[in-house]
């Protein structure tokens, strides 16, 4: 897709930020890991930071259940209640 696009069927608004060097440079390996443009990383950080709270961890038990189907856990009646560590 050309940038053209994105711009054409966006509503956007230009913004300037300044970065650190190890900013820019995490950004740009992560982009070019995930075939995304600098813009896009930064939409999808923003994106994630401004959720409202709690919405992050429901995402995330939504998106991870049932991952390790093959994951052992102790019975209920094995759990150590309330007991130091030791």
């Amino acid at each position: 897709m050309c940038g053209c696009c994105i711009v054409c069927c966006m509503s956007a608004t230009r913004t300037q930020v300044y970065l650190t060097s190890e900013q820019r440079q995490r950004i740009d390996e992560l982009a070019g890991a995930e075939g995304l443009t600098l813009a896009e990383v930064v939409r999808r950080a923003l994106d994630a930071y401004l959720l409202p709270s709690g919405a992050d961890a429901e995402a995330a038990l939504a998106s991870t259940f049932g991952a390790a189907p093959q994951a052992e856990y102790p019975k209920r009646d094995e759990w150590d209640r309330g007991q130091p560590a030791g």
